[in-house]
């Protein structure tokens, strides 16, 4: 493993600030957790926290601009910017979380702790945090890692052999896997996320304790699991992620839909690749790092409705795959809270997925209309990661991109030739079957089979003369 230099970020430079006032006022404090982490794996962290032997009362006190966000836990947010602004205004962006030493009394809600404990002792800190990755200490103001970035592991305080398994790549709970997973259910999902964004193997006991304990997962709010398996989704690695999750027991807990793909075979003819779950892990194993939330959900459900639909007849098949697959995915956009747009467009993403065959066949009008759907990026998206995760034929998604290139913009929303009110100015009558009538004009507009208002109203008067 490679040191990594020093960043010169305004949060690294804010938190050197605090974590320099707190020593001068004669309280120890490090900076710990996943920046720790970060710096070491060089990546640039997030947020930097600081653990410190003061108590929050001090840092409330001691800092012109803080906020007790968590006080009851010992952690306090302080701001560095803007000084002037009232401590009663909301947090800035750049703040830095500062936590007290403690230890933990019992978690009766597999989330938090009932009570905690002040201490003095870091070394006794660290060991109520999750993974030894995440239980390093490091001191900025160390003065050999201002001289050289190499030094900065000399900078280092390790109580947990945390250092042994980032050079390892290895995610080991901190002291007994079974209290660690039993005191925050929360863990046995980061345990997964942590593994698959470094590329981390799970330690032999910690896996097998996130086994045993994989259905306390049900104890945890659905809004923090989808959080985790949205994270595991869009960091760049998903594969892995859902590798891990059926290793350690937990898919068939978090996702039970999806494991019910492992062992459904698909025909050869079109998957080469394997049965349902192969052909999603390896659709899943493109999605690229930030890619949207709904794209990387429907790459993971678009075919979701196949185990239940499967038969044999001259071939496997799967009627009404996707009808069927819509109704899964809504269960699980509902299970998980997922916002009534963000559920709009997974299930569309899904509904959609096989329409992308019958592009070469469809008249101007479907097409353009196909064009219309909301974030089409995403349709041609998942259509290109699906094919590549099949046969490799790209020959519908090259021609549907390629036409979506050609035809402007003007051309697939174009300005309606005729309207409710025209039509009721040519003396109709208005009723529901108005919106038929707009509808067949609007196609034939759309195909180019009418170009102004007189030749659009005339179509309307010859097909639906009985009006």
């Amino acid at each position: 493993m490679t040191a990594a230099p020093m960043p010169a970020s305004p949060q690294f430079a804010a938190a050197c600030r605090i974590l320099a006032t707190l020593r001068a006022a004669g309280y120890e404090a490090w900076l710990a957790g996943g920046c720790v982490r970060d710096l070491l794996l060089g990546r640039e962290p997030e947020d930097y926290d600081i653990a410190t032997s003061a108590r929050p009362d001090v840092v409330l006190d001691m800092f012109p601009r803080t906020f007790a966000v968590g006080a009851h836990f010992g952690v306090v947010l302080v701001a560095s910017e803007p000084e002037s602004a009232s401590k009663e205004s909301a947090p800035p962006q750049v703040a830095t979380e500062v936590a007290t030493f403690r230890s933990d009394g019992a978690y009766s809600d597999g989330r938090r702790p009932d009570e905690v404990r002040y201490t003095l002792s870091a070394e006794e800190d660290v060991q109520r945090r999750d993974f030894t990755i995440n239980g390093l200490l490091l001191d900025p103001l160390h003065p050999e890692t201002q001289l050289s970035s190499k030094s900065l592991r000399n900078a280092v305080v390790d109580h947990v052999g945390g250092l042994a398994d980032l050079d390892a790549g290895i995610i080991r709970a901190i002291g007994r896997p079974e209290r660690r997973f039993e005191e925050d259910h929360l863990r046995l999902l980061r345990a997964v996320r942590f593994a698959a964004r470094f590329g981390f193997t799970l330690e032999p006991a910690t896996r097998a304790a996130m086994r045993h304990l994989a259905h306390r997962i049900h104890a945890v709010s659905r809004e923090r699991v989808r959080d985790e398996l949205t994270k595991m989704l869009t960091e760049g690695h998903a594969r892995h992620a859902f590798e891990l999750l059926d290793e350690a027991d937990l898919l068939v807990q978090v996702l039970p839909e999806v494991a019910r793909m492992k062992g459904v075979e698909q025909p050869p003819q079109f998957h080469p690749e394997g049965d349902v779950w192969t052909h999603t892990l390896l659709l899943l194993g493109q999605l690229e790092p930030g890619c949207p939330l709904t794209l990387a959900w429907g790459a993971l459900l678009h075919d979701v409705g196949k185990p239940a639909t499967f038969r044999r007849a001259e071939r496997i098949r799967f009627d009404g795959h996707v009808e069927v697959g819509m109704a899964i995915a809504a269960d699980i956009c509902r299970r998980f809270r997922f916002s009534n747009d963000e559920t709009r467009q997974i299930l569309a993403l899904v509904e959609h997925h096989m329409r992308f065959m019958d592009a070469p066949r469809m008249k101007d009008s479907t097409l353009k209309r196909f064009f219309r759907l909301d974030r089409f990026d995403e349709h041609l998206a998942l259509h290109k990661m699906d094919c590549l995760a099949a046969s490799g034929n790209l020959d519908n998604w090259q021609y549907v991109r390629e036409r979506l290139l050609a035809i402007p913009e003007e051309a697939v929303r174009p300005t309606p030739l005729l309207t409710g009110r025209d039509l009721i100015a040519a003396g109709y009558t208005p009723g529901p079957r108005f919106k038929e009538v707009l509808r067949a004009v609007e196609d034939a507009q759309l195909d180019g089979a009418v170009t102004t208002s007189e030749e659009a109203l005339a179509l309307a008067r010859e097909r639906f003369s009985s009006l």
